[in-house]
């Protein structure tokens, strides 16, 4: 087990060195310019794509430039407005509840606490995760779809279950390259490694990957 892992965290390492070379300006793909702004952005995000929630999500805080605007209005309105988000009943039950949150339970601070955040319907582990490795910079790590299916290609990890892929991940990486390695992840599954015909060719990571298609 011991030479496994051994072998499994030199993989990693090239892996963040190829990736880190191929993709130096990696960052999170979903804008925002406070805390609560990320948060709304990744419940939108649910089944998603960035762009549209990007563009819903401005829309939204220019009406409501606060959380207790949101707390306090019409569901029918908010919902009326990321509606081009898709599960718009959820999403806007979610909004909603994390705005009371935000105004009611907790002064108006986003809470650098997963199992906190993960109180709000809609705010599972990964976006969890990824509001306390944005903005505060904890060590956490995204299991999106992309960074779930790389993973597993490239010979990090043998589970398609985001528990166990996460858990997986934070074995062979080292903390400061946790938060990183998602937003790295998203680039290859996004220009590489997709789930159709990936582009093994052209990947960065050929030399190396088990290729587990």
């Amino acid at each position: 087990m011991g030479a496994d892992n051994s072998k499994i965290k030199a993989l990693a390492k090239k892996t963040f060195d190829a990736l880190s070379t191929e993709f130096p300006d990696s960052t999170c793909s979903l804008d925002y310019d406070c805390p609560h702004n990320l948060a709304i952005r990744g419940i939108l995000s649910a089944q998603c794509t960035d762009k549209r929630v990007n563009i819903t999500a401005a829309d939204l805080f220019a009406r409501y430039p606060d959380m207790k605007s949101i707390a306090n209005e019409d569901p029918a309105v908010i919902a009326g407005i990321i509606k081009p988000c898709g599960l718009t009943a959820s999403k806007t039950r979610s909004v909603i509840a994390f705005a009371k949150k935000m105004t009611e339970e907790w002064n108006g601070s986003v809470p650098n606490d997963v199992d906190l955040l993960m109180e709000v319907p809609g705010i599972g582990r990964k976006i969890a995760n990824l509001i306390v490795g944005e903005i505060y910079g904890t060590p956490a790590v995204v299991v999106d779809t992309h960074c779930k299916r790389v993973m597993k290609r490239i010979g990090i990890t043998e589970s398609t279950d985001p528990a166990k892929v996460e858990k997986d991940i934070m074995k062979v990486f080292p903390e400061e390259q946790w938060i990183k390695i998602g937003h790295l992840s998203v680039d290859l599954g996004r220009k590489y490694c997709t789930a159709k015909s990936p582009d093994c060719s052209e990947c960065p990571l050929v030399s190396f990957c088990k290729r587990r298609i």
